[in-house]
C-alpha cells in the first residue's frame, strides 16, 4: 500500500489553535477501540482532560480518518513520559509507529529531558529499536481510584 499520502500533524497541546487539524474525539476512542486493549473504555471526555494536559500530542491521518496517535507530557527539562502511542491495525507494520514515537522524542518540549519514560505491555522489543531500554529500577506505581468533582476532600487548614 502506498503511504505517501498520510500526514502527521503536530498539536501543542488541545488548545484552539494549536494545529490545523482538530481533534474529533469520538474518532480519537475509536481508533483506541480498534487497536489499544488497555484503553478501549476511555471516554470522550476523559480525553478531552488528558489532551488538555499533554504537549506534544502527535496524530496520523489518512484523509479525514484518524489513524495514529501518541502523546508525551514533559517538564521540559528533566523527565518526559511517552503516553498512548496506538496505530490502527490496518496501517501497522509500515514504520508509522516509529515515525509517532519519532515525532514526540523530537518535539522541544521533549528532546532536551535527561530522561523520557514510556510504559509498554507487549512491545518492548519495537521500542528497544528505537533505542528505549528496559529500566527495573524505576518500576512503581500506584493504582489510584479517580474522584469525581464531587467527591473530592475538602482540605481543611489548622492553625498553629
Amino acid at each position: 500500500m502506498d503511504y505517501r499520502h498520510i500526514q502527521f500533524h503536530i498539536h501543542e497541546g488541545a488548545s484552539e489553535g494549536s494545529c490545523s487539524r482538530p481533534f474529533d474525539l469520538d474518532q480519537l476512542q475509536a481508533l483506541f477501540q480498534a487497536a489499544a486493549f488497555w484503553a478501549g473504555d476511555r471516554r470522550p471526555e476523559d480525553w478531552a482532560i488528558a489532551l488538555a494536559h499533554s504537549k506534544p500530542i502527535v496524530s496520523v491521518w489518512d484523509g479525514d480518518r484518524l489513524i495514529g496517535f501518541a502523546r508525551a507530557t514533559s517538564d521540559g527539562i528533566y523527565r518526559a513520559t511517552i503516553w498512548d502511542v496506538v496505530v490502527h491495525p490496518d496501517y501497522q507494520g509500515a514504520g508509522l509507529g516509529r515515525k509517532l514515537v519519532e515525532s514526540v522524542l523530537m518535539h522541544p518540549h521533549v528532546n532536551r529531558v535527561e530522561r523520557v519514560y514510556l510504559m509498554t505491555t507487549h512491545q518492548q522489543k519495537f521500542y528497544e529499536r528505537i533505542g528505549f531500554e528496559c529500566n527495573a529500577t524505576t518500576t512503581m506505581v500506584l493504582f489510584n481510584q479517580p474522584v469525581d468533582q464531587e467527591g473530592l476532600p475538602v482540605v481543611v487548614e489548622v492553625a498553629q
